[in-house]
C-alpha cells in the first residue's frame, strides 16, 4: 500500500463502531483495554479462517487474530496461511477499513540500520511469508509492523524468561539477533493515535534496540531474579524457522507514533505481573 493522502472519512476517529479480532491473544487483550467499548472476538467468537459471523456491522476492524507460532509455521505453512493470509481476506471482505498488525519478520535482516516502510520485504520464514501475504490482502486501512511483542498475558519471551528465571540458575539465549522489544499496551495506545493518520504502512515499535540475550538480562535485573544468562548463537539454538539477524523498525513518515523505550515497556509490564 502506498502512503496516502488523509481521507477525512477514513481516519478512524472516535465514535466509529470498532471490532477487535484475536481478543484472546496478548495484543487483543491490550486492544480490549484501550478500546473498552469495542466488541472483541476471540477464536470461539470468530475463527477468521471462516467468513465473518452474521450480525456484525463494524466501521473499523482492529485485526489482531494471527498465527504467531514462528517455528510451527515451518511444519504447517498451510495452517499459517489459512489464518494470516486467508483470515485477513475474510476480514477485508467486511468491506470496511482494517488495522492489520504485521511483523519485523517480513524482512531478511541483511540491513544494518533500521528498516523503514519503503524497504522491500524479503521474509526468511514461512511465518514471515504468511504475514506478508496478509499485508497484501489489505485494501483499505493501516498495516502496522511491529516487533518482538510482549505483554502480561499470553505466550511471549518475557513470560517465558520469568518462568525459567524462577526455576533455573542459568539460561542460554541467542545474542546474534537484534530488534526492539515492544510492549503490547504501548502498541495498543499508539493504535488510537495512528487512526488519526493517513492509511498505509506504518512501522510502530519501541525505541531502542537489543539482542534477545540483552533483553533476558534486563528482565532478570528488573524482576530481581538471580539467573545467569549465557549468550549463544542462532546456529547453536537451531530453531526450525530462520530469524532475521537485524530487524529494528523505524518510521520514515512524518507524525508517526513514537513509543517509549523498550526498557520502559519492560518495567510497565513487570509492574502488572509482579
Amino acid at each position: 500500500m502506498e502512503h496516502a493522502i488523509p481521507d477525512p472519512l477514513a481516519t478512524g476517529r472516535v465514535g466509529r463502531r470498532v471490532l477487535i479480532t484475536g481478543a484472546g491473544g496478548q495484543l487483543g487483550v491490550a486492544l480490549r483495554e484501550e478500546f473498552p467499548d469495542a466488541p472483541a472476538l476471540d477464536r470461539s467468537g470468530w475463527d477468521v479462517t471462516k467468513p465473518a459471523p452474521a450480525g456484525f456491522e463494524p466501521e473499523l476492524v482492529l485485526h489482531a487474530a494471527a498465527w504467531t507460532d514462528v517455528d510451527g509455521a515451518e511444519s504447517d505453512p498451510e495452517g499459517a496461511v489459512a489464518v494470516n493470509a486467508a483470515g485477513t481476506r475474510n476480514v477485508v471482505a467486511l468491506g470496511v477499513p482494517a488495522v492489520y498488525y504485521s511483523t519485523d519478520y517480513v524482512f531478511d535482516g541483511s540491513k544494518r540500520e533500521p528498516y523503514v516502510e519503503s524497504d522491500e520485504p524479503n521474509p526468511l520464514s514461512a511465518y514471515g511469508r504468511t504475514k506478508l501475504g496478509g499485508e497484501r490482502e489489505v485494501r483499505e486501512g493501516w498495516i502496522v509492523r511491529s516487533s518482538w511483542l510482549f505483554g502480561a498475558t499470553g505466550k511471549n519471551f518475557l513470560r517465558t524468561m520469568l518462568a525459567l528465571g524462577r526455576e533455573r540458575e542459568e539460561v542460554s539465549v541467542v545474542d546474534d539477533q537484534l530488534g526492539s522489544p515492544t510492549y503490547v499496551a504501548h502498541l495498543a495506545a499508539a493504535t488510537r493515535e495512528l487512526l488519526e493518520l493517513p492509511q498505509g504502512i506504518w512501522h510502530v515499535a519501541a525505541e531502542g534496540e537489543c539482542t534477545w540475550f540483552e533483553f533476558a538480562g534486563a528482565i532478570f535485573e528488573e524482576a530481581g531474579l538471580d539467573c545467569r544468562v549465557v549468550p549463544i548463537t542462532s546456529a547453536e539454538l537451531a530453531r526450525p524457522a530462520p530469524r532475521p539477524a537485524y530487524s529494528v523498525l523505524r518510521s520514515e513518515h512524518e507524525g508517526a507514533p513514537v513509543l517509549p523505550h523498550w526498557r520502559e515497556g519492560l518495567r510497565a509490564c513487570l509492574e502488572r505481573l509482579i
